[in-house]
C-alpha cells in the first residue's frame, strides 16, 4: 500500500475519533427561546399543550395550517369557538374572524401583542411592558379565586388600559399593580377573549401541576361546542423546510450526515492531489517573417542601393498582381494597362506612371534616387489599397 495513502488514513482515523469524543461529550443546551410551536418540546413550546388540547376543549377540537381567510374561504362553519396562540393574522383573516364572532361565535386570543388593527376594531390599548421578572396571574371571578400561576421566567408583563365599559376584567397580574391581563369583548352576538401571556400555555408551565387548573378556568370561558386553533403561523415561523430536517433533527444522524460530509471532503481533496498534474505551456511559434522583411530592407536602406529596392518592390507588385488579380504580367503592354484599370478602378495617368517606375527597376542600366523609390512605393500600395 502507498505510504501516503496510509498517512492520510490515519489522519482521517484520528479526526474521526476526535470528533466522536466530542459529540459523546457534547452535553444538550436547553432552548429557551419563547418559540409557541406546537410540536417543540422545549420549555417554551406547544408540545404538552398540543397533547391535552382535546381533552380540555371536550374534544371538539379541529386543527387547521391554513390561515383563517383560507379556512373560511374554502369552508362554511356553524357557530364555533376560534382559537389563536401567539399568531400574526393578517388583515383579510382578521376581516373573517370579526365576521364570524358578530354572528355568534366566541374567540380566545393569546398573545403577548396585538396587531393595532385588532387593538382598532376592539377598541382597546395595552399598556408598556413591565420590568418585572415574575408575576402572579389571577382571575377576577369568585368561582377561581384559589386558582392561579407564577411566571417566574420571562414574563411578557404586558397588560390592557383604558377599558370601556362594555368591557369586562376578567383577569390580573398580582405581582405588577394588578395590571389586566385577561379581557372579555362583546362584539355583536359573540365575545373576544383576550390574554396577554401565552407563556401559561407553554411546556415549562403546563408540567407544574398547580398550573393546570389555572389554565382550565382560562378555556372554560369558551362555550362547549366546536373549537378551531389556526397553528399555521407558529408552524411557518418554526418549522425548518429542508429537506434534511429530520435527519438534523435526531443527534446520532446528524453526526453521522457530517461524519459522511467530512468523509467525502477528505476523499475529493486528497484524490484530486493524487491525481492532478501540472499542465506545461506551450508558447506558439512567432511569425518572424515581419521581422526578416524589416531586416532585409534596413541592410539595403543602410548600403543605398536604391535601384536594387525599386526592383525588388516592383517584384514584389506584379506577383500581388499575378495572385490576387489574375493579370497576366508577362508583357506590360496596353493590354496589360487596360486589365490593371478595369480591376483596381484607378486611373489611367497612375497605372501608366506605375508601369515606368516598374520598368525603370528592372533596368539595371537606370539611375534611381531615393526620392523616386519613395514616390514609387507609396503609388504602388495606392493602386492595391
Amino acid at each position: 500500500m502507498n505510504k501516503t495513502f496510509q498517512l492520510y488514513g490515519i489522519i482521517f482515523i484520528i479526526l474521526m475519533l476526535v470528533l466522536a469524543l466530542l459529540e459523546l461529550n457534547k452535553t444538550e443546551v436547553t432552548d429557551w427561546r419563547k418559540n409557541f410551536e406546537v410540536n417543540q418540546k422545549s420549555p417554551f413550546g406547544l408540545f404538552v399543550f398540543n397533547k391535552e388540547a382535546n381533552h380540555l376543549l371536550n374534544n371538539e377540537l379541529n386543527r387547521s395550517d391554513r390561515s383563517p381567510y383560507e379556512h373560511y374561504k374554502t369552508q362554511k362553519e356553524n357557530l364555533h369557538n376560534i382559537l389563536i396562540i401567539q399568531s400574526e393574522i393578517d388583515f383579510e383573516s382578521w376581516k373573517k374572524i370579526l365576521e364570524h364572532v358578530k354572528s355568534g361565535s366566541d374567540a380566545l386570543i393569546i398573545a403577548e401583542d396585538f396587531h393595532p388593527m385588532i387593538a382598532d376594531s376592539l377598541h382597546f390599548k395595552t399598556s408598556n411592558v413591565s420590568l418585572r421578572t415574575d408575576n402572579i396571574l389571577t382571575l377576577t371571578d369568585d368561582k377561581f379565586s384559589n386558582d392561579s400561576i407564577k411566571i417566574d421566567k420571562l414574563p411578557a408583563g404586558q397588560g390592557f388600559s383604558a377599558i370601556d365599559k362594555d368591557q369586562e376584567i376578567l383577569g390580573k397580574a398580582l405581582l405588577d399593580g394588578g395590571k389586566v391581563n385577561f379581557i372579555k369583548i362583546n362584539v355583536g352576538k359573540g365575545h373576544f377573549y383576550l390574554h396577554t401571556e401565552p407563556l401559561i400555555l407553554t411546556n415549562y408551565y403546563l408540567l407544574k401541576p398547580e398550573n393546570q387548573k389555572y389554565v382550565q378556568d382560562v378555556f372554560s370561558y369558551l362555550p362547549k361546542r366546536k373549537t378551531i386553533w389556526f397553528t399555521q403561523s407558529n408552524k411557518a415561523n418554526t418549522e425548518s423546510q429542508s429537506p434534511l430536517r429530520f435527519i438534523l433533527s435526531k443527534p446520532p444522524l446528524r453526526f453521522a450526515w457530517w461524519l459522511f460530509l467530512a468523509g467525502l471532503l477528505l476523499f475529493v481533496i486528497f484524490n484530486a492531489k493524487r491525481k492532478q498534474r501540472i499542465v506545461p505551456v506551450i508558447e506558439p511559434l512567432k511569425n518572424k517573417s515581419v521581422e526578416f522583411v524589416k531586416s532585409i530592407g534596413n541592410l539595403y536602406l543602410q548600403e543605398g542601393d536604391f535601384h536594387e529596392m525599386m526592383a525588388k518592390k516592383a517584384q514584389y507588385f506584379l506577383n500581388r498582381v499575378r495572385h490576387e488579380l489574375m493579370i497576366d504580367t508577362q508583357h506590360l503592354d496596353e493590354k496589360f494597362v487596360q486589365s490593371l484599370h478595369l480591376k483596381t478602378g484607378k486611373s489611367l495617368e497612375k497605372i501608366n506612371k506605375a508601369i515606368d517606375f516598374i520598368k525603370r527597376g528592372q533596368d539595371p542600366s537606370a539611375s534611381v534616387m531615393k526620392e523616386d523609390l519613395m514616390q514609387m512605393n507609396r503609388l504602388l500600395d495606392e493602386i492595391l489599397k
